[in-house]
Order: structure tokens, then sequence, then C-alpha cells
């Protein structure tokens, strides 16, 4: 597998990404929800701070640090995938190492520059979209941008029985995290690899030469054809 094919599978997965994360940033208010199949499949517009599907590293300095983090992660993957093309890896393991780094940068292009470019979005109490390139700037500064996430799958509702250790006659909610395409880039990344390793990892090659043995005795008398 090429390094420019890496490219284009990075760009297209950023392509529909921040696409589609634009799209609901300046389409729907925080908090604000649409069917698209059933009541399984949802937009729900939400913004986090944290990690993939809402997950927090609390306070201003647990941002930054987040941030700076992702940031680090683009700059070391973009020197592992150089590597792991050039040492020939399974190119399975190639492309799930790219899900991985293009989601880190889709979601790593938000917290950088989405609190400079958006403004704040309205929520239910003010039903207002948020208008990019505003004219009174964005909402916070740089690194301190807030990731979009919209695709909310809650499949199954239902409550856990009585007799339920510790969450008994609480309600159960699958799927519960709300999550974007740059989540779902590391997550079918992550989780390929840990379901294929024997295979992307078996890097044994056959021998071009292999060793025969038999029982003949080898000396100066005999002819080679």
């Amino acid at each position: 597998m090429k390094f420019r094919s890496v490219i284009f599978l990075t760009l297209l997965i950023l392509l529909i990404d921040q696409g589609f994360k634009i799209w609901i940033k300046t389409n729907f208010y925080l908090g604000e929800e649409k069917s698209v199949i059933g009541s399984w499949f949802l937009l729900h517009f939400i913004e986090n701070e944290g990690m993939a599907y809402g997950w927090k590293l609390g306070g201003e300095w647990g941002k930054i640090i987040l941030t700076l983090f992702r940031l680090f992660a683009v700059v070391f993957g973009t020197y592992y995938l150089r590597l792991i093309i050039k040492q020939q890896y399974h190119k399975g393991f190639i492309i799930c190492a790219t899900l991985i780094y293009a989601g880190a940068i889709g979601n790593l292009i938000d917290s950088m520059f989405y609190g400079l470019i958006f403004e704040n979005s309205g929520d239910i109490f003010n039903p207002y979209v948020s208008k990019i390139f505003p004219a009174g700037g964005g909402y916070a500064g740089f690194l301190h941008g807030r990731v979009v996430d919209m695709l909310y799958f809650p499949i199954i509702e239902s409550r856990f029985p009585s007799w339920f250790p510790i969450w008994g006659g609480e309600e159960f909610l699958f799927f519960r995290p709300v999550f974007n395409i740059a989540d779902a880039s590391i997550s079918i990344g992550v989780l390929t690899i840990l379901l294929f390793q024997k295979r992307f990892f078996d890097r044994k090659k056959k021998d071009p030469n292999p060793t025969v043995e038999t029982n003949s005795t080898v000396n100066d008398e005999v002819q080679v054809l």
C-alpha cells in the first residue's frame, strides 16, 4: 500500500467528518434531535470538551492537555504510517491505522479551530443555529473548541429487573453515547485491529530457497546435471 493511498483515505474521512459537523453546527440548535430511521437512528446535536463519545478530562487544563495530546498523536501518526508502509505491514493493518489517524485529525480540528470560526449554538430554550465566521468572533480561543457530536443509536430501551445487582429497576439504554464520524473511524480501526491482530502481525515469510534434507551421501563423484 502506498502513502498516497493513505492520504486519499484520510482526506476522504476528513471531508465526510468535517462536512457533516459543519452542516449540523449550522442547521441544528444544541440539543435538537431528528429521526433518520425510526426511533433507533437519530441525529442528536451535542458538543463536548472531552474525548470520544463525550468522555471528559476535566477542567480548563484538561481540555488543553487533551488537545495537545491529539496534536502529538497526529504528528506521531504521520511518522508511524510512513514507517509501517515502508516495512510492508499487512494492508489491513495500514488501513486500520489510517482510520485511527484520520479520526484523531477530525476531532483535533474541532478542538483547535471551532472556537475561532463558530459562534455559540442556541439551545432548546433559545433555538437558533450557529453562524460560521461570525462578525463578533468565535465562542472561544485557539485550542478551546468543542467537539461536535450527532450520531445517536438508542437501539434498546428497557429497565433492569428488580433482582439485578446494583442497577436493579433502573432504566437501561443501548447504545447511549452520542458520537461523530471521527469517533466511529477511530473505533472501527481499533476494534478491527483487535479482531484480526493475528493476521495483521503474522509477518513470517516463506524462504525462497528452502533447504531440503535427504539421506543421500554427498561426495565429489556426484554429478550435478
